[in-house]
């Protein structure tokens, strides 16, 4: 008896994988934001439900969210900003041969930025230079700074020494194959670090009430002093949502600046 003959499984080209990458990635995209819109929605309704007293209600109303909201994203974005201009042209100067040597110095006092407890790093903050957002905001650099100082460094020399040398040998200076082939490659990794340092400013942030910086720690403490529950749950949720649609941003952005084919 003759054996059938074996049914040809179809194996999708890779214009077809391509093809399907999109329509993923948009769907992955768009059901965080969705996702922490109902969350929003569901504690409105909560709280809109509850018998508010005149203490609540001196927190849980829109103007008084809304200004500890921005509070905490002006702390957030000033100090992610100031780390990114310290630490990606420090972590490319790391980076070179001839300064390779210093790397575990800076390092290591970045190290005892995160390493020190954010609280503890503010109250000494405080006892030599007072206390405001300028100083809140020290801290939260000092916090912050690492994850993007390392990813810059491993970024760029994680890059393959042979596309270096193919760069220089098509008469590229120094300045231009690092602007055009080691950053540009190294954009992922970079982009993983900034993604991570702004997740843990946003939840660092919260202890800049304890300086008399604002955002929406003001809220988080109301509700632990005053044992209401409906203001700490607000401060927290709230707190919880801008850290993960930034996560969802930071995402975002390491998908359309990926370079094609990294």
């Amino acid at each position: 008896m003759l054996a059938e003959p074996a049914t040809a499984t179809a194996v999708p080209t890779v214009q077809e994988q391509n093809a399907g990458r999109p329509r993923r990635a948009a769907l992955r995209h768009l059901l965080i934001p969705a996702a922490l819109a109902a969350v929003l929605a569901a504690l409105y309704l909560w709280v809109s439900g509850q018998r508010l007293d005149s203490i609540e209600r001196r927190t849980l109303n829109s103007d008084y969210i809304i200004a500890r909201v921005v509070e905490h994203l002006r702390l957030t974005g000033l100090a992610v900003l100031l780390v990114v201009v310290i630490a990606i042209p420090l972590g490319v100067l790391l980076s070179r041969p001839a300064a390779r040597w210093l790397s575990p110095f800076v390092l290591g006092l970045a190290n005892l930025g995160q390493a020190t407890p954010a609280i503890g790093l503010l109250v000494l903050l405080t006892i030599k230079f007072g206390v405001g957002f300028r100083i809140a905001l020290i801290g939260l650099v000092a916090y912050a700074v690492l994850p993007v100082l390392r990813n810059t460094m491993v970024g760029v020399q994680q890059v393959d020494r042979s596309l270096v040398e193919a760069a220089r040998g098509m008469g590229m200076t120094r300045a231009q194959v690092l602007i055009r082939v080691e950053l540009k490659l190294a954009i992922p990794v970079i982009l993983a670090g900034l993604r991570t340092s702004l997740v843990m400013a946003v939840g660092v942030a919260t202890l800049a009430t304890f300086v008399n910086a604002g955002g929406l720690g003001d809220i988080i403490v109301n509700g632990i002093k005053l044992n209401r529950t409906p203001v700490l749950l607000t401060g927290s949720v709230l707190t919880a949502c801008i850290a993960l649609l930034i996560d969802w941003l930071g995402g975002v952005a390491e998908d359309a600046l990926r370079p094609k084919g990294v």
